[in-house]
């Protein structure tokens, strides 16, 4: 029974560190969480666009936030390293977080989609942003709509190997699920060969507009 308990236990307590992490570090951009428990030390890995506001000043919040871990969560000897986002666009949690705020900004979700999916398939072998709830106005029955590009895997091992993320948007009409799965370049799948053609997007996708103040207006 012990042994159960410890297999149910367990992934909700990483759970619940990520989600901590992930609040206290907003504003550091944090694109991924990796947590690996050992008999002796309990590592922390942790990917953001902004590692200055996770070290902090000599060291002072990376040290505040080792110690929470350890009085609230009872790590043993956690240790937090950082590690700096190389490119946004292939990470899609921070993908993710961009469509929500443009889609609650009331920028159109086609748009939105179109734009990052551009974005991501400058680097990437492939990618794939689904958004899913009340598109539209107030009212409108719920809906999905969904871009692609390249070659995404949905099931089996090779699945495995694909970043995904999922991010919800709160609008006045109802809340959005954005889903983003990216193909980072340079992924070896076993049915497929080593060299990657390139990948020609549509021509709506190519013509998408920037997302942003200086893109398109938000819809009315």
């Amino acid at each position: 029974m012990v042994v159960e308990e410890k297999f149910i236990t367990e992934p909700i307590k990483k759970y619940r560190i990520m989600k901590f992490l992930e609040k206290e570090l907003e504003r550091a951009g944090v694109a991924n969480i990796e947590i690996q428990r050992t008999p002796v030390v309990t590592r922390i890995a942790i990917v953001v666009l902004n590692p200055g506001r996770v070290i902090g000043r000599k060291g002072r919040t990376i040290n505040l936030l080792t110690e929470v871990l350890h009085t609230k969560f009872g790590l043993e000897n956690p240790q937090i390293s950082v590690v700096e986002a190389e490119n946004p666009n292939l990470e899609p949690r921070i993908v993710a977080k961009r469509a929500a705020r443009n889609i609650e900004m009331g920028h159109k979700v086609r748009a939105v989609l179109h734009s990052l999916l551009r974005d991501i398939m400058r680097s990437a072998m492939g990618a794939e942003i689904v958004a899913s709830g009340k598109i539209g106005a107030k009212g409108a029955r719920a809906k999905k709509l969904r871009v692609s590009a390249g070659f995404i895997p949905k099931a089996g091992e090779p699945a495995r190997l694909v970043r995904e993320a999922h991010i919800s948007a709160n609008t006045k009409s109802g809340i959005i699920g954005v889903l983003v799965r990216i193909v980072p370049p340079g992924t070896v799948f076993p049915d497929k060969p080593a060299t990657v053609e390139a990948v020609e997007l549509p021509k709506v996708i190519q013509a998408a507009r920037p997302i942003g103040p200086r893109g398109n207006p938000p819809r009315r």
